[in-house]
């Protein structure tokens, strides 16, 4: 593979903001360089000094005047809702009676899960994301179409099979013990296999019994290097129906660490009606909120309380939430996540929005070694962003004046049309490259 020069306005951090003045936490270059080799960043600076290090015969890829920057990084959302976006008008529960669990046994048919993936990452890769953290369903054929079509397009991606033995229709119900089995294969099969990474994936304490929960307790202790992923206090009804059936336990968080679930690794998905004592267990055990602002509004679960998180010194990251998260753009999540926050009392600043989609989801998953920034080492997972791409933003941005207004524009209007270009270890993803991964991941699934 030849190196690569990216050129355009660079902007990695390398700490979380601690206001908008605070310019020691991000790098930005006006006309900066980004050196790729072997699918890995070599360097990051200014344009002058990147091109001497990289040679005259270097590929160039000139984007300029657009902004280069990480990749995006989603924590939360799940890849059997691709389709069930936009599904009309019910609270949490219901919500999963009447369309997801209904949607979500379509993925006993290896065919539509493997059709279903291509388009799933595809919309990923169109919003820049190049990392998430995804829930499959209950089928072995789900776990298998979405690392494979992972693969085919050399993303790092994190996910796993949902583990339900209650509360769901028959069709969706593992067993304690075929839930361990089924896991513990697909770990074998996939963890650590080029760039995956396996998520033990309890739903939540409703779907689960104590022993699979037991079992689930079981997985983690076995593997360590695994990621755990369930949901907490999403929905007030669901926190009363949880509970009663772990009557023992103090609150809904305590039900998890009770079967030793929470850790370092573990994405607890939502956490808005938290009691401090809950929050400050999730700070105890370094364990992670995952806010998911589209997704909190469109089912009218509630606002997360960011402050509070960090006034314990608990971790938290944000996520779309796709299918009741109602976008893959972490940029409109973003601007709704500037709203939730706003009606909290609370500020969201253009550089901690853009921290949080890169370097601080990075942190939240423990990869920041790999991606999350462009620091030398870094995997070359860059998405390339133009503030002007919506005739609006053109107009707005006419009077822009600071990279300050400038991010707050991409968050406020961006969407996909501002993605101009993804790189997944320095491959282009976009266009012709985008159609060749997708090619390949079909001939993949049907090898």
């Amino acid at each position: 593979m030849s190196d690569l020069l990216i050129r355009g306005r660079v902007l990695t951090f390398v700490a979380e903001p601690q206001g908008i003045d605070d310019t020691a936490a991000y790098r930005y270059f006006e006309d900066g360089a980004v050196l790729v080799r072997g699918g890995k960043v070599v360097d990051t600076g200014d344009h002058a000094v990147i091109s001497k290090l990289a040679g005259a015969d270097v590929e160039v890829a000139d984007h300029r005047p657009n902004l280069v920057l990480p990749g995006l990084i989603d924590t939360h959302l799940h890849f059997p809702q691709t389709q069930a976006i936009a599904s009309y008008g019910a609270q949490l529960l219901e919500w999963l009676n009447t369309y997801i669990f209904v949607e979500e046994q379509k993925f006993a048919d290896a065919a539509h899960a493997g059709a279903v993936a291509d388009r799933f990452f595809d919309e990923l890769l169109s919003n820049g994301t190049t990392t998430a953290v995804a829930y499959c369903s209950v089928h072995p054929e789900s776990v298998d179409a979405y690392f494979s079509a992972a693969e085919a397009r050399g993303m790092r991606m994190v996910g796993g099979k949902v583990m339900m033995d209650r509360n769901a229709p028959d069709a969706l119900r593992d067993t304690p013990q075929k839930g361990y089995d089924e896991t513990k294969a697909l770990i074998g099969k996939w963890h650590g296999r080029g760039r995956a990474h396996y998520a033990i994936s309890p739903r939540f304490a409703i779907t689960s019994t104590p022993e699979q929960m037991e079992m689930s307790q079981a997985l983690v202790a076995e593997n360590p290097t695994c990621y755990v992923q369930t949901h907490l206090s999403e929905n007030h009804d669901e926190i009363a129906f949880a509970t009663s059936l772990y009557p023992d336990a103090k609150d809904y968080t305590d039900i998890y660490a009770r079967y030793g679930l929470l850790n370092e690794r573990m994405l607890l998905g939502h956490c808005i009606h938290l009691s401090d004592r809950e929050i400050g267990v999730l700070a105890e055990t370094g364990s992670v909120g995952v806010f998911c602002p589209t997704s909190n509004l469109f089912l009218g679960s509630g606002l997360f309380d960011r402050d509070r998180f960090d006034k314990a010194g608990a971790r938290w990251s944000v996520a779309t939430d796709v299918g009741a998260g109602t976008s893959f753009s972490m940029l409109e999540t973003m601007d709704e996540a500037y709203k939730v926050l706003h009606l909290r009392g609370q500020k969201l600043t253009p550089f901690n929005s853009f921290y949080r989609m890169t370097l601080g989801n990075a942190r939240a998953l423990g990869l920041e070694k790999h991606i999350g920034s462009l620091h030398a080492g870094a995997d070359a997972d860059i998405v390339v962003l133009d503030s002007s791409a919506k005739t609006a933003m053109e107009y707005r941005m006419r009077t822009a004046k600071s990279l300050l207004e400038e991010l707050f524009i991409l968050q406020t209007m961006g969407d996909d049309r501002c993605v101009a270009e993804v790189y997944v270890a320095g491959k282009a993803m976009k266009g012709k490259g985008a159609k060749r991964a997708a090619a390949a991941s079909r001939l993949l699934e049907t090898a």
